[in-house]
């Protein structure tokens, strides 16, 4: 009966075979290759602004944005909101967590900085939406 390899040896088998896969494979890996293609450059530049497909888009972009600022303006239970974020840090300055609260801190200035972003993309919506209400959907 043969005795099973012991961890060492299983050790030593996965080293050798690595080493020897290193072995075929590096000179392979370092070569100087040239692709076989050039890069696609194919791409045309847009002849027009997409006004149809902003205006397809606009009712669900609007959906999305009163969802993340309803979500953000929140109470302290809503997860995500600002004010729970807020408790947070305030709860981490209380225990003396310095290092929690600064990086708490800083995440809390960047979700405060996006309901102002998602504030002026919803009033820039509204005016998109207007346009598109004029122009036919942007087919005109």
């Amino acid at each position: 009966m043969q005795k099973p390899f012991s961890p060492r040896r299983r050790a030593a088998a996965a080293a050798l075979a690595a080493t020897a896969v290193l072995t075929v494979t590096a000179p392979s890996a370092f070569a100087d290759v040239t692709p076989s293609k050039p890069p696609r450059t194919t791409a045309k530049a847009p002849t027009t602004d997409g006004a149809k497909a902003v205006c397809k888009r606009a009712p669900k972009v609007a959906t999305r944005l009163d969802h993340s600022l309803d979500r953000l303006n929140g109470g302290v239970t809503t997860v995500g909101s600002v004010a729970r974020l807020q408790q947070r840090v305030n709860n981490a300055k209380k225990e003396g967590h310095t290092a929690i609260e600064t990086y708490l801190n800083d995440k809390l200035t960047y979700r405060k900085g996006l309901v102002t972003t998602l504030q002026q993309r919803q009033k820039d919506l509204k005016d998109v939406a207007a346009w598109c209400k004029a122009n036919n959907n942007g087919t005109k």
